[in-house]
């Protein structure tokens, strides 16, 4: 796991968004200061942990890299909506060619903004109608899973079975959580609670607060928050406890099936109408829908591929819920708001 951080306050989790892009790799400029294209790269926005030590960044690097001989510049930005955050408030000076991560929690923000450019990758036929969130292609997907509690079953025998068991005195300050604001997962567990609660989002999340140890600015940080013994239980997705299955020999960390049911995550990537590289770009997103790619996502990114490939033997740990929530509420940004108003009194 990535070194492990303090959450941030919330006044520094509102600076989020204006945090400058940290670019891998050097950039050539021109006497006017624009960045010069090159035929042998493209440049991708993504969230840290992608091309954390134990993500895909650099396979996929290396791969595309002996496939096409173009070389990718990373852009990592925080987790996904930070990504986002970057792109909107950048524009069309955006210096990238593709934004990687966002899920279709932000899907809508994305496609008003009217960056993205369609593009029908090849292999786009082989991609499961119900993880399609954009039939124009703007935004492709890559990977799924479904948000879940993942709890430590040496101090949590007796696992939550709903939401709702959430809000137990027992679980006081034993729950990690992610801030909607910036972390798709955070984002993710808001739209479920509305999805279960509907108006009664807000009670909920006033019964809950009591439970929060704390929340933390992206997944990469609140799990390794939880991985280091500082809770019990953290938010992240079924897929998890495969991980430590292959890579610590372990089972005793868990991904709780609730009575409610799950809420689906679909991770797109989507091209930008003003890319530099777009011919790359483009090359890149066929190679992304490829089994070259697809097969890396399991090991590295702990999602399920888009494209039916076999799955490896420690997945068998990871459990499937009978009610996923395929099409949960949306929220508004005044809804985010009213959650960041609730949460600022803890």
């Amino acid at each position: 796991m990535s070194q492990i951080k303090s959450a941030l306050s919330n006044a520094l989790l509102l600076l989020t968004a204006v945090v400058p892009v940290f670019i891998i790799g050097c950039e050539k400029k021109n006497a006017g200061g624009e960045r010069e294209t090159s035929a042998q790269e493209v440049v991708i926005w993504t969230y840290d942990s992608f091309n954390s030590e134990w993500g895909p960044g650099d396979e996929v690097s290396k791969r595309f890299f002996e496939q096409t001989g173009i070389t990718i510049k990373w852009g990592s930005h925080g987790d996904a909506g930070s990504v986002l955050s970057r792109l909107l408030l950048e524009g069309t000076s955006a210096d990238a060619d593709i934004i990687l991560g966002i899920d279709q929690n932000y899907a809508e923000r994305a496609l008003t903004s009217d960056l993205l450019e369609s593009y029908t990758p090849a292999g786009a036929d082989g991609i499961a109608g119900e993880l399609i969130i954009d039939e124009t292609f703007r935004l492709i997907p890559f990977d799924y899973s479904y948000f879940a509690i993942v709890y430590d079953s040496e101090k949590v025998p007796n696992p939550p079975q709903r939401l709702e068991d959430l809000t137990d005195p027992a679980y006081t300050k034993k729950i990690i959580l992610m801030d909607p604001r910036t972390s798709s997962p955070g984002l993710g567990f808001l739209t479920w609670t509305k999805t279960v609660y509907g108006d009664g989002w807000k009670d909920y999340w006033k019964r809950l607060s009591p439970s929060i140890l704390t929340i933390a600015d992206g997944w990469d940080t609140g799990y390794g928050l939880f991985t280091s013994g500082e809770a019990p239980l953290a938010l992240s997705y079924t897929t998890s406890p495969g991980y430590h299955l292959e890579y610590e020999e372990t089972e005793r960390y868990k991904a709780a099936i609730f009575d409610d049911g799950h809420v689906l995550q679909v991770e797109v990537a989507g091209l930008l109408r003003n890319a530099k590289n777009k011919d790359n770009a483009k090359k890149f997103l066929d190679f992304m829908l490829s089994p070259s790619f697809q097969e890396l996502i399991p090991l590295t990114n702990w999602m399920y591929p888009v494209i039916d490939i076999p799955l490896p033997a420690s997945f068998r740990i990871n459990p499937k819920s009978d009610k996923p929530l395929d099409h949960p509420a949306r929220l508004t940004q005044v809804e985010i708001n009213e959650w960041a108003a609730l949460m600022s009194g803890r």
